[in-house]
């Protein structure tokens, strides 16, 4: 099994850590909506990244796995 290069992950957390640390009594109402929703599209943008993944290596699985059947 081949592992995923660590390459891009050198930076990996750092914009998250930055945005879950922040003081929020600092933004006005409308600047938390806005905040809610960039952060619920991040969420289906990371999801759908994730679904990309797995449906990229269950094909992979799936054609490897015909050669040994």
């Amino acid at each position: 099994m081949m592992d995923e290069p660590t390459a891009p992950r050198a930076f990996r957390g750092w914009a998250l850590t930055e945005a879950t640390t922040e003081d929020l009594e600092l933004h006005s109402v409308a600047d938390l909506r806005e905040r809610i929703e960039l952060l619920e599209a991040e969420i289906r943008r990371t999801r759908d990244a994730l679904d990309k993944k797995r449906n990229g290596r269950a094909a992979a699985d799936a054609f490897f796995s015909l050669g040994g059947n």
